[in-house]
């Protein structure tokens, strides 16, 4: 295995790659551990709480099975100033489903995924999701929004995945490395374990995103274009992996642009322009007839053209 399991980099490596602050903060730090192996077990993880959210002892190897990842969405409208992005949407997305969210640019689809992950607040309606409540949420943005010129590896990356369970002042686990191994090689990125993300194709980076995903082991999964500017056989490769997932019990909401790879791989779509169009299976939704109310939605930019999340 590649030298990066080494545990005293190991250590060193992750508290630097999410503290963004590196070697300044590391006496910080030490004292910080120090002071939590002082503490009782209980007084430890409250104050490595309240010092470091991304870190969540409650869902540590915590039984659970799946079937709880469900979305409930009630009377949601959001907007941007002026501009109302969303309004009034109201649906399910169920436990163990996989569904496509398409719509003319504008629609509001990146916006609808932002609120689902808890980003965006909305000022009416509301979210109940019990995924998101116990920290058992992933969400993938569009690749424009990730700094691809932050100095860090793959295996760094993906090991990010599994932060809730040692964030910034714990030693990770010692099985750590060995998955993140296991899931760059199911992600066919394990000759690039070791090279830095700037260095991969864009396809290579989204396979390492993959592979971060696997490691937070989500009960619901949001994508954001996951195979924009990725070729047939990469998404061919994401697409089988979305598909155990959803078997595996998880729920996946994807936001799509190609209708016709929509129409073969996710049983259902949330047809939406601002407001849904249409919910529910995807021969029913992506009709000629919905597609064409889709398009001309008044004061959709670009004529209601279909093409990138917006």
């Amino acid at each position: 295995m590649a030298n990066w399991s080494q545990g005293a980099r190991w250590h060193r490596s992750v508290s630097d790659i999410v503290s963004w602050g590196g070697a300044a903060i590391t006496p910080l730090r030490r004292k910080l551990t120090a002071l939590l192996s002082a503490l009782s077990d209980n007084a430890q993880a409250a104050l490595a709480h309240n010092l470091d959210g991304g870190y969540h002892p409650d869902t540590i190897d915590e039984p659970r099975q799946r079937g709880d990842g469900g979305i409930q969405v009630s009377n949601l409208s959001v907007g941007y100033g002026d501009r109302l992005a969303l309004e009034g949407v109201t649906g399910d997305f169920a436990p163990s489903s996989m569904t496509a969210i398409v719509g003319p640019n504008g629609a509001g689809k990146s916006t609808l995924l932002k609120a689902l992950a808890g980003i965006v607040k909305s000022p009416a309606g509301e979210v109940s999701c019990d995924a998101l409540a116990r920290h058992r949420l992933a969400y993938l943005p569009q690749q424009s929004e990730l700094d691809r010129g932050f100095p860090i590896t793959v295996a760094e990356l993906v090991a990010l995945g599994d932060w809730r369970n040692f964030g910034s002042v714990r030693k990770p686990s010692p099985h750590l490395a060995a998955r993140v191994h296991e899931a760059v090689t199911t992600v066919g990125l394990e000759a690039f374990i070791d090279r830095q993300i700037a260095e991969l194709s864009v396809g290579q980076f989204q396979r390492a995103l993959f592979a971060r995903l696997l490691l937070q082991d989500a009960d619901v999964i949001l994508l954001d274009e996951p195979f924009a500017a990725v070729d047939e056989s990469t998404t061919d490769e994401l697409l089988n992996l979305l598909q155990g997932w959803r078997e595996n019990g998880q729920t996946i909401v994807a936001v799509l642009h190609d209708l016709e790879r929509v129409r073969l791989h996710f049983p259902s779509t949330l047809l939406l322009a601002r407001s849904p169009i249409a919910w529910g299976d995807t021969s029913l939704s992506l009709s000629a007839d919905n597609l064409a109310r889709a398009r001309v939605t008044p004061g959709l930019p670009e004529g209601g053209r279909f093409g990138r999340a917006a």
